[in-house]
């Protein structure tokens, strides 16, 4: 998630990403995302392994910020919300 492109970037995983999305977007929880205004869905994963989901995103918790954009810009050069193309799984 992003708050805009090159903005504020925040990783995490989900077992619904529609419903997280929509908690981010509607800013219901408090936290990072709502303080910084992240509510852009700008890159996502899936996987039906939980385990493999938290190595992943703990992963790349890790990199430094060039290497995040640099993943978020493969797929998405952009910068699109893509939250409204989202089908659930």
């Amino acid at each position: 998630m992003a708050s805009k492109k090159n903005g504020t970037l925040y990783i995490g995983i989900t077992s619904n990403l529609l419903q997280r999305v929509e908690q981010h977007k509607s800013k219901s929880i408090e936290g990072f995302t709502k303080k910084y205004n992240v509510n852009m869905l700008v890159y996502y994963e899936y996987t039906t392994d939980p385990e493999s989901a938290i190595q992943r995103e703990k992963a790349i918790k890790k990199w430094n910020r060039k290497w995040k954009m640099k993943l978020i810009e493969k797929e998405n050069p952009e910068w699109k919300d893509l939250s409204d193309n989202l089908l659930e799984y």
